[in-house]
């Protein structure tokens, strides 16, 4: 095996360099033919066995982008983990590229269960990975929770040995899956015993090395994901259908994206637009700020920014092209519309950071969502936003509209910043 450089957004690319034409499969989910024991990737009838080892390496270090060329149908195993992977990778070290890597983030809850086998994945801001290993007669037992970053993955992940149970052993050489297996490259369980040609690395070494493999199969995204995973017996098959339903959840939410804020700003900077402390912005200003005209503006001036606090305002008239058909003779402001303004005026308040000018906000979540009473003709919808979390690209705010002195309605947006 050869690891080598690639440029942005190459992702990780096996090449398989003994067959005609050295064709190329990208590690990615849908590339994925077989999780019997160990993650299959494919193309036509080339095939490239157990990447999950050498993924998670990449992973674990941070490496987006690199090309893996082989001469046979699956990594070296070495010792059966991903330690010398891990060596190889940072004696050849790393360097930034020029176009950074925007993360998958998961927005709301995912569950997959087979048999005795539970994944669920729930919002975090980093990636996180809490595992429950045992086999079917619950012997060792083992738990273990961690933060995902380089340096947990070198000391606590990376040299967790593969293991099998001895009983599974014939099935596994009946089927060609261990042809090169030994007590040199694998951990072996025979009743209470365990048959190892050196010591455990660790007291929990099964545990690690399934959380070893969740990393490698979640790296399939082709993007960093962040996310807290539970698993309670995983295996190969759901570690790639949680990969899948992580994909299919972004591609919903940036297919829902074009109904939420996009906040654009010209080129010039923030602070030239008013988006600053005790700033208050009128229509123009606005109209300068926001890419959004009618019949889709929601606000029609600022009148308090400080902080992370923003407050706006809509006057709704009599002229709303919605209320014609929201409802004939009984006209009410769309509940919908009242999210979208929380989502327009947060993303003017983005515009406060200087880095953020020029850059769309796309809608990623709503939760606790309440519409409280009917907004109507001639009310003036005050629209009072709180960003409560901003790492990296993501944010999350805090919306609530008041008719008067009630409340009309209320949610949580979360949101991603992309360039404009």
């Amino acid at each position: 095996m050869r690891l080598r450089p690639a440029p942005p957004g190459t992702g990780i690319c096996f090449r398989r360099v003994d067959l005609e034409g050295q064709p190329v499969i990208e590690a990615r989910v849908e590339n994925v033919v077989d999780t019997n024991r160990s993650t299959t990737l494919g193309k036509g009838s080339v095939r490239i066995h157990t990447v999950e080892h050498i993924l998670a390496a990449f992973s674990g270090a941070g490496i987006d982008n690199a090309h893996v060329d082989l001469d046979a149908g699956e990594p070296p195993v070495a010792d059966g983990s991903a330690r010398e992977y891990t060596r190889l990778i940072d004696e050849a070290g790393a360097i930034a590229q020029g176009e950074p890597q925007d993360p998958l983030t998961v927005a709301e809850p995912i569950e997959f269960q087979s048999g005795e086998t539970l994944m669920a994945v729930f919002p975090h801001d980093r990636l996180k990975i809490s595992c429950t290993s045992a086999d079917r007669h619950n012997r060792y037992t083992q738990f273990r929770s961690l933060e995902i970053t380089p340096e947990t993955w070198r000391r606590e992940l990376a040299p967790a040995r593969t293991f099998c149970f001895f009983e599974e052993i014939e099935f596994l050489i009946k089927n060609g899956l261990i042809k090169g297996g030994s007590l040199e490259n694998a951990v072996v369980i025979r009743d209470d015993a365990v048959l190892t040609t050196e010591p455990l690395r660790y007291a929990d070494e099964f545990v690690r090395h399934k959380i070893l493999d969740i990393l490698g199969d979640l790296s399939l995204v082709g993007r960093p994901v962040l996310g807290h995973v539970v698993a309670v017996r995983p295996s190969h098959a759901a570690n790639v259908e949680v990969a899948r339903q992580i994909l299919q959840q972004a591609r919903r939410s940036l297919g829902a994206s074009a109904a939420f804020v996009p906040p654009a700003a010209p080129s010039k900077g923030s602070g030239d637009l008013g988006v600053a402390d005790g700033g208050t912005l009128d229509i123009d200003q606005v109209l300068r700020v926001l890419p959004h005209r009618y019949p889709f503006l929601m606000v029609d001036r600022i009148t308090r920014i400080e902080g992370n606090r923003i407050v706006g305002m809509k006057n709704v008239t009599a002229n709303e092209p919605y209320f014609a058909g929201h409802f004939p003779g009984h006209p009410i402001m769309p509940g919908v519309l009242q999210l979208e303004a929380m989502a327009q005026v947060a993303g003017i308040l983005m515009l406060k950071q200087a880095e953020n000018a020029g850059k769309l906000a796309y809608f990623m979540s709503a939760e606790s969502v309440k519409w409280r009473r009917p907004v109507r003709p001639g009310d003036v919808l005050v629209i009072d936003v709180e960003l409560t979390k901003w790492r990296g690209k993501i944010g999350r705010a805090r919306g609530v509209c008041r008719v008067g002195e009630d409340i009309v309605s209320e949610a949580e947006v979360t949101f991603m910043l992309q360039g404009g």
